[in-house]
């Protein structure tokens, strides 16, 4: 967990990302132009996820992804949650606060996603799929509604996530069970003036792709290239400026037009 001063600038606003454990990610990327745009940023690292996973552990990403952002401008913060544990978002909060401050956006970034179908997945990993991509989606929403203070009509929240189903059974129904949690935030939450809204990035370049996997994604894209972190960082750094708070309950595809 990085140290830095408590107290919260007035210019600028606190965002939360979770999943941020690799330099080369979605998430990465989002919270870069979150910077840029004036926002400080607190996110979440799980290395045991990522050791589990093809790429492995890149030990040095909090410290590169808080020297980065800091060189930006932004205040930083980086805790190592695990968010299969449901007292984890509550902790989570209030070490932000404590750090930085109250926080004003939550864009949810993280995930479990291990390949299975339906006749090779197993109820362990089924279980954990719906405990880090779907319960605590719902955890996360409901500490920031607790929680939040601002000005009504500043508060976001942005989920990502996807409609890979097949070959891929307990990722892509955790994501569809968070999508609901996620639109119906936005009318739960109304009292509180925060525009809620999901995003299908489809698939994106970060370097889990096999180069054959790369061609068919980019032959079956209108726009005929590959997703990468960027395109979906342009949308939610949109969604949380004053100019996308009218865009509240969406599930919005940011993928080229990939069908």
């Amino acid at each position: 967990m990085g140290n830095q001063p408590h107290g919260q600038r007035p210019d600028r606003p606190l965002a939360l990302v979770t999943g941020a454990g690799r330099t080369v990610g979605i998430a990465a990327a989002i919270m870069a132009d979150l910077a840029r745009a004036g926002w400080d940023v607190a996110f979440t690292y799980w290395s045991p996820y990522d050791a589990r996973m093809s790429w492995g552990v890149e030990e040095s990403a909090p410290q590169t992804l808080r020297d980065r952002l800091e060189r930006i401008g932004a205040r930083t913060l980086a805790v190592e949650a695990d968010l299969s544990d449901p007292a984890a978002p509550s902790e989570l909060f209030t070490a932000v606060e404590h750090g930085l401050g109250p926080v004003n956006a939550l864009v949810i970034a993280h995930c479990e996603s291990v390949d299975s179908g339906l006749l090779d997945t197993t109820v362990e990993s089924f279980d954990r799929h719906f405990a880090v991509n779907t319960r605590a989606v719902w955890l996360l929403i409901r500490e920031f509604g607790l929680r939040f203070r601002g000005a009504h009509g500043t508060g976001r929240i942005i989920s990502l996530t996807s409609d890979h189903t097949v070959a891929n059974l307990p990722y892509g129904a955790s994501k569809g069970a968070a999508d609901r949690i996620t639109l119906a935030a936005a009318r739960e939450l109304a009292h509180l003036g925060v525009t809620v809204n999901a995003i299908n990035p489809g698939p994106v370049d970060t370097g889990w792709m096999t180069d054959d996997l790369k061609t068919e994604m980019a032959d079956s894209t209108p726009l005929g290239r590959l997703g990468v972190p960027q395109d979906c960082a342009n949308l939610v750094a949109f969604l949380c400026s004053e100019r996308g708070g009218w865009v509240n309950g969406q599930l919005l595809y940011s993928n080229g037009g990939l069908a």
